[in-house]
C-alpha cells in the first residue's frame, strides 16, 4: 500500500462515518470539480469547496457514501468507486446512486485536485480505462 492509498482511505474512512469537516488534507488551493450531474463546476481552495459541499448536503437527509473499490491509477492518482446513498429534503426522493467515482491527484501526501462524478462511467471515460 502506498502513501497514497492511506491518504484516500484515510479521508474515506471519516467520510463513511459522515464527518465532512476535516480538511487538513486538501492543498489550501485545491481544485474542487464537479464533473458531472447538474451542476458542473471547478472551483479552487479549501474555503471554496467547503461552502460548495456544504450547500450539496443541505440539500440531503441522510446522505452517506461507501468506497466499493480503492485503486492507485499512477503516482499521483487514486480512483474510487463509490456508492451514495441519502433522501432528498426537498422532494423526500431516495437516491441510491448507482455509483459515483472520485478521482484524487496527491502530490507529497496532500490532495491537489479532487474531481467527483455522479456516474463513475464518466470517470472511466476520461481516464481511458475500461471496467
Amino acid at each position: 500500500m502506498t502513501a497514497n492509498l492511506d491518504v484516500v482511505r484515510s479521508i474515506f474512512a471519516r467520510w463513511e462515518q459522515g464527518d465532512w469537516q476535516e480538511s487538513a488534507w486538501a492543498d489550501p488551493e485545491i481544485e474542487f470539480v464537479i464533473a458531472d450531474g447538474p451542476d458542473q463546476r471547478s472551483i479552487t481552495g479549501t474555503d471554496a469547496m467547503a461552502r460548495t459541499w456544504r450547500g450539496f448536503l443541505t440539500a440531503w437527509t441522510d446522505y452517506a457514501i461507501t468506497a466499493e473499490e480503492i485503486r492507485e491509477l499512477d503516482g499521483d492518482r487514486v480512483y474510487v468507486r463509490l456508492r451514495a446513498s441519502g433522501r432528498g429534503k426537498a422532494s423526500g426522493a431516495q437516491i441510491g446512486l448507482e455509483q459515483g467515482a472520485n478521482i484524487f491527484h496527491i502530490h507529497e501526501g496532500t490532495v491537489r485536485r479532487l474531481a467527483i462524478y455522479f456516474n463513475y462511467r464518466n470517470a472511466l471515460d476520461e481516464l481511458g480505462l475500461v471496467e
